[in-house]
């Protein structure tokens, strides 16, 4: 049990070292390493195999390697300098909207959508502020969405209604809110110069371009039986993608473009999370964590806060944690918002969730720079949750 817990602990120390040089590396490597202190090496090259060859990774990878590229052609096409001139709500505003917009887009990924506006607008804010702006407000409003699956499913499984679960985080939103502004936005300095009368029609094309690929996504998925689901979501990107090319009125030069915004980074980078998340899966971590010696709902809290670190995931800590809770009693709302809270601001503070890894990525920030600026608002979250659960419940 405990060379389990030295493996688990010395892979998130060697994916938080070696992401100063290489993200991708470090996923892999964080990957091997927790696969050798926990199951057998021929295990580890099973889970590999199996990774490199689940087409549902291979299109989300591919995915992820084109979404960088839609914002280069709009970078280079002029299109990104029509949104942020039209988009008229002010600095602060427009750094802290347009990711949440993004985020409530069904689309994976779509913090690589909100990043080129956020370099845009935010000429002059320092790239490890942009980033971190870029994961709060992307995902602060997606913790109360009624459409988003990860509420719905942890909902249907505490057996509660997503509108009462939902009604039960608002003051943990509204929290998160206020602290976003007070570390995050408010030290966002300056104002948007508009060197150009408003234009509705240079507003419409970049929004139409950055749009379609969630849209198509959404819609394919609905409508068409497909084999494996990221297929609409590559196909809304392309479509994106050929859109901004097509539309643009200079001759776009993509290798540039694919070397500016090192497209493959991205694709690699979901390949090391996957492959980190079923080497996780196999190891028996979860259920070390399930038998720590503290009160149930305390217990859940814990669990859940290092899950959602461990996985980058919501749904899995929630399929893992909220069992256990029901094994003892039956899931209150202010019980779920509880554990739902500290799940998910582990997600939005993990190193191998998505959104953070190709935000680092997008803006060439230093892990431990991100972690710098989140730890104080998340911990705070986090404590404050703790807190509640051990003097009320």
């Amino acid at each position: 049990m405990i060379f389990t817990w030295v493996g688990f602990v010395v892979s998130l120390v060697i994916i938080l070292a070696v992401a100063r040089k290489s993200l991708p590396l470090a996923l892999f490597c964080g990957a091997i390493v927790l696969g050798l202190f926990t199951m057998p090496v021929i295990t580890i090259f099973d889970k590999i195999l199996f990774t490199l060859t689940d087409l549902s990774i291979i299109f989300l990878a591919l995915a992820m390697g084109v979404i960088p590229m839609i914002g280069g052609a709009m970078k280079q096409s002029g299109q990104m300098d029509d949104l942020v001139n039209n988009l008229r709500i002010g600095r602060k505003g427009l750094m802290a909207l347009s990711p949440a917009i993004m985020g409530l887009l069904p689309m994976p990924g779509g913090a690589l959508l909100s990043a080129p506006i956020l370099e845009k607008g935010g000429e002059g804010v320092p790239n490890d502020l942009k980033v971190a702006i870029n994961d709060w407000f992307r995902h602060l409003f997606v913790m109360i969405y009624p459409l988003s699956s990860a509420l719905i499913a942890s909902a249907k499984i505490s057996d509660l209604s997503v509108y009462t679960a939902m009604l039960y985080l608002m003051p943990t939103f509204f929290f998160a809110l206020f602290l976003g502004y007070v570390f995050f936005v408010r030290r966002v300095k300056g104002s948007i110069d508009y060197s150009s009368p408003f234009s509705l029609k240079k507003l419409v094309v970049p929004f139409a371009i950055i749009f379609v690929a969630p849209i198509l996504d959404f819609l394919l998925k609905k409508i068409l039986i497909l084999p494996v689901k990221e297929i609409a979501t590559l196909i809304g990107v392309i479509t994106a993608f050929v859109l901004a090319c097509l539309i643009s009125k200079v001759k776009l030069n993509l290798w540039d473009i694919t070397k500016k915004m090192k497209a493959w980074n991205f694709t690699l980078i979901i390949l090391g999370m996957f492959l980190f998340l079923h080497i996780f899966q196999s190891s028996n971590i979860a259920d070390l964590i399930a038998r720590i010696p503290l009160p149930t709902i305390t217990l859940c809290v814990v669990a859940g806060f290092i899950l959602g670190i461990a996985t980058g995931r919501v749904l899995l800590p929630a399929s893992i944690v909220l069992p256990v809770y029901l094994a003892s009693a039956a899931i209150t709302p202010s019980v779920f918002a509880l554990i739902y809270t500290s799940i998910f601001f582990g997600y939005v503070i993990s190193p191998v969730h998505p959104c953070v890894a190709v935000s680092i990525e997008y803006f060439n920030v230093p892990l431990k720079k991100f972690f710098a600026l989140l730890v104080i608002p998340t911990f705070a979250i986090f404590i404050m949750t703790l807190l509640v659960s051990v003097i009320f419940f």
